[in-house]
C-alpha cells in the first residue's frame, strides 16, 4: 500500500465519547471516514479503537474494504499490525478523528507534500485572535506578535522513518514535537468538535451542502 491514514480517538479520555456523537444523525467517527476513504490516494483508513470502545465503533464505521478497525491500546501497536501491508515509501497520515469535516483537499496536499520529499507535514491556519501573555497572577504582561503564529490541525503527514522515529519517542505521533515540519494550508471546516457548541457549528456545516471547492 502507498498511503495509509491512521485515525486516532484517544488524545483525551472523552474523545471515544464525542467520537461517536451524532451530526446530522450520523457518528462523528463515520463522517472523518467517510471523507478520508472519498480521498483516491489513500489505499487504507485505520481506525485506532481502545479495546473497551470496539463494539461501539464497528457499529458506526463505514462498510468498506479499505476501511480497517485496529483495536489497540496505542498507535505503536496498530502501526506493528498495519505495517506489514506498506510499501517502503508508503505515505503515513495520523488523523484526529474529531477533526470530522477536514475536506479531502487538505488530505491530498499533505499527500503530495509528502510525495514530493517532505519528512513531515502539517496543516497549519495563521493565528486570527490576538494572543497575550499573563503573569502568575493572571495579569497581562505582553502582546505577543502573531505574524508567525499558526494553528496546527490533522492529518499530520510522515515518511516511513520519519513515523517510527515520532513513535519511538511517544505512544501517539500525533502529539509529538513537529519542529522542522513542512506546512500546507489547514481548513476552517477542520475544527476540532468536542463540545456541545462545536457540534452545532458542525451540524450547520454539513445542513450547508458540498463543502469541496472545485479542483
Amino acid at each position: 500500500m502507498r498511503c495509509v491514514a491512521f485515525v486516532t480517538v484517544a488524545h483525551h479520555p472523552a474523545d471515544p465519547e464525542f467520537a461517536l456523537a451524532t451530526v446530522q444523525g450520523e457518528a462523528l467517527l463515520a463522517h472523518t471516514v467517510r471523507e478520508l476513504l472519498g480521498t483516491p490516494e489513500i489505499d487504507l483508513v485505520a481506525v485506532v479503537v481502545p479495546p473497551r470502545c470496539a463494539q461501539a465503533f464497528s457499529a458506526v464505521l463505514p462498510h468498506s474494504s479499505r476501511c480497517r478497525m485496529v483495536t489497540a491500546i496505542s498507535l505503536r501497536d496498530a502501526f506493528a499490525e498495519i505495517a506489514p501491508l506498506l510499501s517502503p515509501d508508503c505515505a503515513i497520515l495520523v488523523h484526529d478523528a474529531l477533526r470530522a469535516f477536514a475536506p479531502q483537499r487538505t488530505f491530498r496536499q499533505v499527500v503530495a507534500a509528502l510525495r514530493e520529499g517532505a519528512e513531515l507535514v502539517v496543516p497549519v491556519l495563521p493565528m486570527s485572535d490576538t494572543v497575550k501573555t499573563t503573569d502568575p497572577d493572571g495579569v497581562i504582561t505582553a502582546t505577543v506578535d502573531r505574524t508567525g503564529l499558526r494553528s496546527a490541525q490533522t492529518p499530520i503527514g510522515f515518511s516511513p522513518t520519519a513515523f517510527r522515529s515520532a513513535l519511538a519517542g511517544a505512544a501517539n505521533p500525533g502529539v509529538a514535537d513537529t519542529a522542522g515540519a513542512a506546512t500546507v494550508p489547514g481548513d476552517p471546516d477542520a475544527m476540532r468538535v468536542a463540545s456541545a457548541f462545536e457540534r452545532t457549528l458542525a451540524e450547520a456545516l454539513v445542513a450547508g451542502g458540498d463543502r469541496e471547492d472545485p479542483l
